[in-house]
């Protein structure tokens, strides 16, 4: 009962993101909506890792937090007009 609780609020989290992708006046708001989205797809995979007993997920979870956060930094100092190397 109570996972089926987590998965409608992780749903509706993600449907509250991708409206704010999709309207979000300014690319900040923007790249914010797409880390929290981010971190929702690994609260998804760590639940299934959890409910199916899966341990795969918990490396795709680990995998994608990573990559989330390298992008993010990335897309941060684009925004910023600096290089990569700064």
């Amino acid at each position: 009962m109570i996972l089926i609780i987590i998965v409608y609020i992780l749903l509706i989290s993600a449907f509250l993101c991708l409206i704010r992708i999709m309207l979000g006046p300014t690319a900040p708001d923007r790249t914010v909506a797409i880390d929290i989205l981010g971190i929702l797809i690994v609260g998804f995979c760590a639940l299934f890792a959890l409910t199916y007993n899966l341990d795969f997920m918990l490396n795709i979870a680990i995998t994608w937090s990573l990559l989330s956060f390298i992008g993010t930094i990335a897309l941060a100092k684009y925004l910023e007009g600096r290089d990569f190397d700064e």
